[in-house]
Formats: C-alpha cells, sequence, structure tokens
C-alpha cells in the first residue's frame, strides 16, 4: 500500500478585490477610532480609560466577521492585552446577518455540483444560525436523517488576510498601553488558528479525532461526518438534539453538576490524555441533550479550532502543578520553561506565579467548592489579571508563547461556564484522575495513534 501523503491545506477562497474592500473597510472604522481616541487624549484622556475600551467594542462589533472574532479571543485572554480592554472585547459575540437564499444557492452548487437539492429531502434556504464566518442550515436528507450543514460565507480568505493585517494595528494599540506583554506569539497563533477555521476539510479531521479521544465516553456527543457531503467550504454532520447550556442554570445543584462534569470530561480529557484541546469554549459551541438519572449527556459542537499540543507543555502542566502543591520555586522555574516561557528573571516568574496559582487554585483544594468563591459571571480571572499586569509594568516585557494562548483561553472560558451553572465540584480529584500515571512518552504515542487515525499529521512544534 502506497503511504498516505502528508495533508495540505486548500487554497482558501481569496481574492485581490476582496482582501482590498475588507482591509478598506477594516481600516477606516478602526482608524475612525484612532483618530477619536487620539482628540480624546488631546482633551486629556488617557488610552486606557475604560470609555475608549467601550468604543473599540462598539467599532469591532459593526464590522462582524474575522476581526471581530480575533478581538473576541484575546478578550478571552485576560493577561494577554490590557485589562480595561479585555473585558469589553469579552462581550462581543461572534455573529454575523445570514445570506441570502441566492447566495445559498450558488454556493452550494458550486461545492456539490448542479444536482445538489437532489441530494435531501429538505433543504431550507434560510439558515438555523450564523457565526462569524459561516452558517448552519439544519436539513433532512434522503434516508429521513435530519444533517447540520455549514455553509462558509463568499471571499472568507480574502476576509481573514485582511483582518490579520489589521490586527497588527490592534496590538499596536494595546503596546502603547501597556508594554509588558509582548503578544508576537499570540498574533501568530491566532493566525495559525484563524486560518485552520476556514478549512472544513481539517474540521472534519478534528470531529474524527475527538471521536476517537471520547470513545467510550456515554456523557459526551459528537456529531458524524457526511463525507459524501463536504468539500473544503462545505461541511455536512449529524444534527445534535440538546438545549441552551444556559437553560439550566436554575435546575437543582446537583443536575447543573452532572452537567459540569461532562463538560471538564469533554475538554479535558483530551488535553491531558492525548495533548489536544478545543480552543473554543463558547456558550455556543456545547449543547444539554440530557441531564435526567444519575448523569448529563452534553453536545460538543464546531470543531474549527483545535489545538494540538507538544508533549513536553503538558509535562510542564504537570511540573508546575506539582511545583505549586510543594511550593518549590526552583521546579516551577523549570516547568514555565517547559511551557515555552523564555529568557524568565526569577522576578517576572514570582509575578507569573499569582496568575498560575489562580488557575491551579481549585485544583489543589480537595474539597467540594465553586471554581471560584468570589467571581461574577463575566468576570472570571479580571481582578488576578489586572493585578499581574500592574506588577509586570513595573519590571519589564514578558512574551506569552503560543501554545499558551489557547490552554489559557479554554481554561478561563471554561471556568466562566462553571461560574454562570453554580456548579460545585471537586475539581481537585476529577484533575487528579486525569493526569495520575502522567508519563510523557506515553502521552506522546498516543497524541501520534490519535493523529493518524483521523488523518492528521504531528504539527511542528516551538
Amino acid at each position: 500500500m502506497a503511504a498516505k501523503a502528508p495533508y495540505v491545506a486548500p487554497m482558501a477562497e481569496t481574492t485581490l478585490t476582496g482582501r482590498l474592500a475588507r482591509f478598506a473597510k477594516v481600516g477606516a472604522n478602526l482608524g475612525g477610532f484612532a483618530a477619536t481616541t487620539a482628540a480624546a487624549r488631546v482633551g486629556g484622556r488617557d488610552l486606557a480609560d475604560p470609555r475608549n475600551a467601550a468604543e473599540l467594542r462598539r467599532v469591532l462589533g459593526e464590522l462582524k466577521g474575522p476581526v471581530m472574532k480575533i478581538a473576541q479571543v484575546l478578550g478571552n485572554i485576560p493577561d494577554a492585552v490590557p485589562p480595561e480592554y479585555a473585558g469589553e472585547l469579552a462581550k462581543l459575540q461572534s455573529n454575523a446577518p445570514p445570506m441570502g437564499p441566492g447566495f445559498v444557492r450558488r454556493r452550494m452548487q458550486s461545492e456539490l455540483g448542479p444536482g445538489w437539492q437532489a441530494k435531501f429531502a429538505e433543504f431550507p434556504l434560510e439558515a438555523a444560525a450564523a457565526a462569524s464566518l459561516g452558517q448552519v442550515h439544519k436539513a433532512r436528507l434522503t434516508s429521513g436523517e435530519t444533517v447540520a450543514v455549514k455553509l462558509q460565507y463568499p471571499d472568507m480568505g480574502s476576509a481573514v488576510e485582511a483582518d490579520l493585517g489589521q490586527l497588527d494595528l490592534l496590538l499596536a494599540l494595546f503596546r502603547r498601553i501597556d508594554k509588558s506583554v509582548d503578544t508576537s506569539e499570540i498574533r501568530d497563533e491566532l493566525a495559525a488558528r484563524l486560518r485552520e477555521e476556514l478549512d472544513y476539510a481539517r474540521e472534519a479531521k478534528h470531529i474524527r479525532l475527538y471521536q476517537g479521544m471520547l470513545a467510550g465516553e456515554s456523557t459526551v456527543r459528537v456529531p458524524n461526518v457526511h463525507q459524501d457531503l463536504s468539500t473544503a467550504r462545505l461541511l455536512t454532520m449529524e444534527w445534535l438534539e440538546g438545549g441552551r447550556l444556559l437553560d439550566w442554570k436554575d435546575a437543582p445543584l446537583e443536575v447543573r453538576n452532572r452537567i459540569a462534569e461532562s463538560l471538564f470530561v469533554a475538554w479535558y480529557k483530551p488535553f491531558y490524555q492525548v495533548g489536544v484541546i478545543h480552543g473554543d469554549p463558547h456558550l455556543g459551541n456545547y449543547m444539554v441533550a440530557s441531564a435526567d438519572g444519575d448523569r448529563a449527556v452534553v453536545n460538543l459542537l464546531d470543531f474549527g479550532c483545535v489545538r494540538i499540543f507538544p508533549p513536553a507543555f503538558l509535562e510542564g502542566v504537570n511540573e508546575l502543578y506539582r511545583a505549586i502543591e510543594t511550593d518549590d520555586e526552583d521546579h516551577a522555574f523549570h516547568a514555565f520553561g517547559l511551557w515555552g516561557f523564555r529568557n524568565l528573571t526569577r522576578e517576572v516568574m514570582r509575578i507569573l506565579l499569582v496568575w498560575a496559582k489562580f488557575l491551579y487554585g481549585p485544583l489543589l483544594d480537595d474539597r467540594v467548592r465553586p471554581i471560584d468563591e468570589n467571581a461574577k459571571p463575566g468576570e472570571y480571572g479580571r481582578a488576578t489579571a489586572q493585578k499581574v499586569h500592574a506588577e509586570l509594568k513595573k519590571t519589564g516585557s514578558v512574551t506569552i508563547p503560543a501554545e499558551f494562548v489557547f490552554m489559557d483561553r479554554a481554561a478561563i472560558g471554561l471556568g466562566g461556564v462553571f461560574i454562570q451553572l453554580g456548579a460545585e465540584l471537586n475539581w481537585s480529584a476529577m484533575f487528579r484522575n486525569l493526569i495520575a500515571g502522567f508519563d510523557r512518552e506515553a502521552l506522546a504515542a498516543r497524541q501520534a495513534s490519535a493523529l493518524a487515525e483521523a488523518g492528521l499529521t504531528s504539527p511542528k512544534h516551538h
């Protein structure tokens, strides 16, 4: 049998005209914001003023599309941007007005051919949901199965490339406010993940990857993919029925706890045991299929943003946990190196430990408790991030490694969900169960096997 060719992502749908048009629109909006804040500075308003942060959120909210998604991600990494802006950017919702019937017909024909309608018993031209890069239609196959058909908006490759260009303007603005964090690797990480999200053929492989990693987990459901009805810009999946997560926030505590346990497994079993994480912990990316009896079943959705970590990073995660547990500063210094932090001084490391101790706190506390006993919904991690920023401003800049970005985002995003649910669990016992018997070489072997089974190749790591 011939060796399988390495995966090569197809070219994104990109046109020079589309890129220039999008660049002009985004540039005009951000340029207007820059002019407004410059005028305000003349009047005595500091760039870090919360009113400027609120205005930036308004401007980005009007733009929709990739740049808003980028800003939303930045807002959900509390230690990546100035705290005044992080809170506002996190409020952005990655949505867009759905495309009309004419677009849908043209797109479906370009992806599946002139006879595409014969492949479906029913295909409503109105979208069931719309997001920043595409929209979803709830259709029915000739077999009677209900499916979710994810259709990418036109010229998204152009929009992404144009908006990534404007991301540099955003980060330059943040550097003027706060030089304590070097965002160069954050920028590259966001660009890589966003370009991957345009490739629906890769997302189908991500789904197969998660099916393998969560095989045997009866509390998590991952949709099946219809490969014959999928392309690089069209993804047809099993439609999973379920209710919104927040519909359960007033349920009895034991029910909310069961839902939280299922979410913990869905997110962190793949991370701690295979080195893979779902990088978009948005409320809309999971639904509750059922929460009866002694278990809850959750649906895990949207696999465009998936991060694969080097085994050394997972070793660093575990090593830092042990270092904090034993209050071993030398051990912690070594662990930060495994995480990807370079050229750290002991002084800067002690500041970073404030953030690390916040994240690890619930995992070190062997008792039933909320994930954060003080935070309000939407504020998880904000107060601690402000303290870290304030201290880093006094000591100089630190470069946040690429691997840290989506791990941090997932921890904060999922922690925020647990707060919304009001869940009270022994997070320490759950965590220790996942990392028991950790072995770097064994994880590397599991990861290689899981990626090969899904048709993915191991990524190049720093």
